[in-house]
């Protein structure tokens, strides 16, 4: 969807369906059909929509979000919302914090305070900041079925979780961060999507029975019509941190990404945020959550990796566990000695700057521990 200066042109991606209709509140609920291209995406331009207005796609007879919604008022099933994208911004020059300067706090917006919302953190940053706390990192906050939960099974990818104060919540939350000084990472989850609400099926071939993982089919990063698959994730990726000022993305299970693509998705998406980092002027981090600690992950692709600036060490956080319950199977089995942990072997690579890619000043990356 994107905004013109006589309305909104609706784009869907939906190879699998040849008739597509758009159904909003701009003219009571009365279906339009779309034009199909032959690149597989439907799209039509509506005039008089204004944000507030909600819509759903018809897909054979059957009413669904847009899977790449913004908002989503009443829930993973009910219609998606236009939003405005603007915003009175308050961090005009931020830079953003240094990597070796990230000191994280993870937080859980529904179990960080009583009311579990975005505005609702905000009396409390200035405690963060006083403790030492440089950055928060945000457990998913993409849009998931019920008003708490952990956000692993996110459905909605592009639509700010509403029970916790939707898109406008969590600018505002940005804002009040980087006015202190606080970076703001945000976890995200591209492996695999939850059960309830996922409705991608549905519109194309999101993912694919040639690969499986723990949550069953894998995303389909490198088989047909993986070009526009992975185009919805980059795509995502640079939402957050254009329209939300985000200042990194934790990448959840890494080691899922199930891809023999001659140009790995992760490598990809280190190449488009860092380049797009560099247009912003800003510090922008990818920070990989991956069990087997693969320094693939960090190594500059002219030595064979991907290009992520950091991951977190598991090793670390499997050892302690190990040795403070005694717990040793599964995929604890392989740990229980401090010497484990793989503390003090970053293995730092270097990354200029963002602005100085041509020869600029250095910034280390490597595992983060938190």
């Amino acid at each position: 969807m994107s905004e013109g200066s006589k309305g909104i042109e609706f784009s869907l991606f939906a190879p699998y369906n040849e008739d597509v209709a758009l159904l909003g509140g701009w003219n009571d609920w009365q279906p339009i059909e779309m034009a199909r291209g032959d690149d597989g995406y439907h799209r039509l331009a509506v005039e008089n929509v204004r944000p507030g207005m909600r819509y759903t796609y018809r897909l054979n007879g059957v009413e669904r979000p847009d899977p790449a919604s913004r908002s989503q008022p009443e829930g993973v099933h009910g219609p998606s919302q236009v939003v405005a994208r603007g915003y009175d911004w308050g961090d005009a020059g931020w830079p953003g914090v240094l990597l070796e300067d990230l000191i994280f706090y993870e937080l859980h917006v529904g179990a960080f305070t009583p009311e579990g919302t975005f505005d609702a953190v905000i009396p409390h940053l200035d405690d963060l900041v006083a403790l030492g706390v440089t950055a928060i990192e945000l457990m998913p906050i993409a849009q998931f079925p019920g008003e708490r939960n952990w956000g692993y099974d996110g459905v909605g990818l592009y639509a700010t979780q509403n029970s916790y104060g939707g898109p406008d919540g969590l600018k505002r939350l940005v804002n009040a961060c980087h006015q202190r000084g606080l970076a703001v990472v945000l976890d995200v989850v591209y492996n695999h999507l939850g059960a309830e609400g996922n409705y991608l099926h549905a519109y194309g071939p999101y993912f694919t029975d040639r690969y499986h993982t723990p949550w069953g089919a894998a995303v389909n990063l490198d088989g047909p019509h993986s070009d526009e698959v992975r185009h919805f994730f980059l795509e995502n990726a640079l939402m957050w941190i254009t329209e939300f000022h985000i200042d990194g993305l934790r990448l959840d299970a890494t080691h899922a990404y199930l891809d023999f693509s001659a140009l790995p998705f992760l490598e990809e998406l280190a190449q488009s945020v860092h380049a797009h980092a560099n247009r912003l002027n800003r510090q922008v981090y990818l920070i990989a959550e991956n069990d087997r600690s693969d320094d693939r992950l960090l190594r500059p692709p002219e030595l064979g990796g991907y290009g992520l600036d950091a991951q977190w060490s598991d090793d670390l956080h499997h050892v302690l566990h190990t040795l403070f319950t005694g717990e040793t199977y599964g995929y604890y089995q392989d740990f229980g000695q401090f010497a484990q942990a793989g503390v003090g072997r970053a293995n730092f690579a270097s990354q200029p700057e963002p602005g100085a890619r041509d020869g600029g000043a250095a910034r280390p990356r490597g595992y983060v521990y938190r």
